[in-house]
């Protein structure tokens, strides 16, 4: 099974290519769409501020390679701005339209200390995303956080000085606000669910 990394110009890619192969996935670090063409599933990392993973989607041309997986029905993981990328928009970069696959926005975390940089509890919810999400403990790095329109998207509850959602799935997506290649055999585990090992 090919699973392909998006590459957008920044990220943590390191670290997931080396989670996926540790689970067993034949990785592909796409720099271009056409790279991706003979992938079967799609994961899509974004480490950094919204603005600047948008743009490096849209100049590249991978926001259209998400945008036709989502209407295939093809799996696509998207890991913590990339979750965030999916709605409409980010306090972070308010002039910065989202890819707006679903509904609602991005809004800075409400605590005494931000970002939130560690681990913390995950607790499924909806059925989480069809057995992928599980409860556990994860790792996060995170200064915002989405806020569904819909909740029955969420698949995934964290509290940090107030409840919000740390992963979210419809149709064939899978989100994680956490991130699963920094959360040692939790981690691991949950992208073997993913994979359907």
């Amino acid at each position: 099974m090919q699973v392909g990394i998006i590459d957008w110009g920044g990220g943590n890619l390191g670290s997931v290519v080396r989670a996926l192969r540790a689970v067993g996935a034949d990785v592909v670090l796409a720099a271009t769409p056409d790279a991706l063409s003979g992938c079967e599933r799609l994961v899509f990392p974004g480490v950094g501020a919204f603005g600047d993973v948008l743009g490096g989607l849209r100049t590249r041309g991978f926001d259209r390679v998400l945008l036709d997986a989502v209407q295939e029905a093809r799996p696509v993981l998207c890991i913590c701005v990339g979750l965030q990328a999916l709605f409409e928009g980010s306090d972070e970069n308010p002039d910065v339209p989202g890819l707006a696959l679903l509904r609602g926005r991005v809004r800075r975390l409400v605590a005494p200390k931000v970002p939130q940089i560690g681990w913390n509890r995950v607790e499924r919810a909806g059925g989480g995303a069809g057995g992928v999400i599980a409860d556990g403990h994860y790792y996060f790095v995170n200064s915002y956080v989405a806020v569904p329109a819909d909740p029955s998207v969420v698949a995934g509850w964290t509290d940090h000085h107030g409840r919000f959602a740390s992963a979210v799935a419809f149709g064939s997506v899978v989100t994680t606000q956490f991130h699963p290649e920094k959360s040692g055999e939790a981690g691991l585990a949950l992208l073997r669910r993913w994979l359907g090992r």
